[in-house]
């Protein structure tokens, strides 16, 4: 099975976080689910590195990451995903989608209303049970 290796942001803004909603896929499990940004970790790559970038890429938005929040390992049927998860911060909410095609930022309360990829959902709850 192909091993994927990614980073995600959790990013907040004052006390709101910000989901982004994947495109349509041929991969019915991923489309229009949604998730916290970032992408794969490239050659050379710190994990932080690769987040700053993916995120400038993907919404045109500077980032501060604060810590390292969770990894998580998820089995999709094409793939085993593993993500690196960690709390940022950004001081404006102004961005432009690249590559998603909806964005929300809401209240870690609100935060299980959206339809989330699969490895997302541990992120999700786990925000969540921490408060």
């Amino acid at each position: 099975m192909k091993k994927i290796e990614v980073v995600a942001g959790v990013i907040y803004n004052e006390k709101l976080i910000l989901c982004v909603q994947r495109p349509k896929n041929k991969l019915q499990y991923i489309s229009e689910k949604f998730e916290f940004p970032g992408g794969k970790i490239e050659e050379g790559e710190t994990k932080e590195e690769t987040l700053h970038r993916e995120i400038m890429e993907e919404l045109n938005l500077s980032i501060e990451i604060k810590s390292f929040f969770i990894t998580v390992v998820h089995e999709y049927p094409d793939f085993e995903l593993t993500m690196h998860c960690y709390k940022c911060e950004c001081d404006n909410k102004e961005l432009k989608l690249h590559e998603h095609i909806d964005q929300k930022w809401l209240k870690i309360n609100e935060l299980t209303f959206l339809d989330w990829a699969a490895a997302d959902i541990p992120i999700v709850k786990k925000l969540v049970s921490d408060g």
